[in-house]
């Protein structure tokens, strides 16, 4: 079994809790399906938040989905020049089977437009 690194990124429309939380959580759950993934596959996740975003952790979101016994961090993502706001990105360390070719990233709502480069970004519009 192989540790791969899977990435993944949401944007919120307004720093709100349970806005927060939800967008985390559908990150996260979407995440897990998009690569067949348990919470047990998990080794770390660190996630990161921009600056304009003080409502809640992310990894609360986390926490709430059966994650407490997996380390969790998270830090304030570089304030760039024209960087996108209200975005949380998120970096699990995860084992698994799949080759790292068959790894998918997943970038949602307005994030999408981050990684525009990869493949198999996986978009969900807003609801």
């Amino acid at each position: 079994m192989a540790v791969r690194a899977i990435r993944g990124a949401t944007q919120l429309e307004a720093d709100v809790r349970d806005h927060m939380l939800e967008r985390v959580a559908e990150m996260v759950l979407d995440l897990m399906e998009a690569n067949g993934l348990e919470v047990d596959d998990f080794i770390s996740v660190i996630f990161t938040a921009t600056s304009d975003l003080v409502s809640e952790f992310p990894a609360y979101a986390a926490r709430r989905l059966g994650f407490g016994e997996i380390p969790l961090l998270c830090a304030r993502e570089l304030e760039i020049e024209r960087s996108m706001p209200r975005v949380v990105r998120m970096m699990a360390h995860v084992e698994t089977d799949l080759p790292r070719a068959d790894i998918t990233h997943v970038y949602l709502h307005g994030a999408a437009a981050l990684r525009s480069d990869l493949s198999r970004v996986r978009s969900v519009p807003d609801q």
